[in-house]
């Protein structure tokens, strides 16, 4: 793996109101790898995100990890396209050093899946980032949250907090996906497919 900037974005909405809602789990586990890294959020001067400088895992060999922006849009959702795009310009980053960390519903509670492009699956916020990339080949990571009991519309359901048996077991999805971002950044895509693709 090269040292090669990355930008890694956690998708979510703004505000206290939002904050604990299964569609704010990539801002949890952005704040999981901030907090790995002893690195602080700061609102960016150029771009409607909170952003933090930091190395994330290590290398082979003992080596610090790849430099990292990590990126919370404050944007609401559905509209993360616009601060991501611009921070990708700003710090010189192209597509395929782009990651983005998402809640997804049509993955089981709990559970990690790891892709570059290919489609958003309803997912809003991707669509927008897509949009704004202008390609779908940036990497994912897909923190399942799973589907909406009974009839729950799916806009209602990733709008709640996570309650229960959920809520207790929300530590290790946080720690999962934030392992499988650490994984993708120094020891690439398919390693951290093999990990995580195949987990019990």
């Amino acid at each position: 793996m090269t040292d090669q900037l990355w930008l890694v974005v956690g998708l979510g909405n703004p505000g206290d109101r939002y904050a604990g809602n299964r569609h704010n789990v990539g801002h949890m586990v952005l704040d999981v790898l901030a907090g790995r890294a002893g690195a602080r959020f700061a609102r960016h001067p150029r771009a409607q995100a909170a952003v933090a400088e930091a190395r994330i895992g290590m290398l082979p060999g003992g080596r610090p990890g790849p430099r990292v922006i990590l990126a919370k849009p404050s944007t609401y959702m559905n509209v993360s396209g616009g601060p991501v795009s611009s921070l990708a310009r700003y710090y010189g980053v192209e597509p395929d050093h782009v990651l983005v960390v998402h809640d997804e519903v049509d993955i089981p509670f709990g559970t990690i899946k790891l892709k570059t492009g290919g489609g958003e699956g309803g997912h809003n916020g991707l669509r927008d980032v897509t949009k704004a990339l202008g390609t779908k080949d940036y990497v994912r990571v897909r923190a399942g949250v799973g589907r909406p009991p009974g009839r729950t519309d799916t806009a209602d359901h990733v709008l709640k907090d996570f309650k229960g048996a959920e809520a207790k077991e929300l530590p290790f999805l946080l720690d999962d996906a934030a392992d499988a971002v650490e994984l993708v950044l120094t020891e690439g895509l398919a390693t951290a497919q093999g990990r995580f693709h195949t987990k019990v």
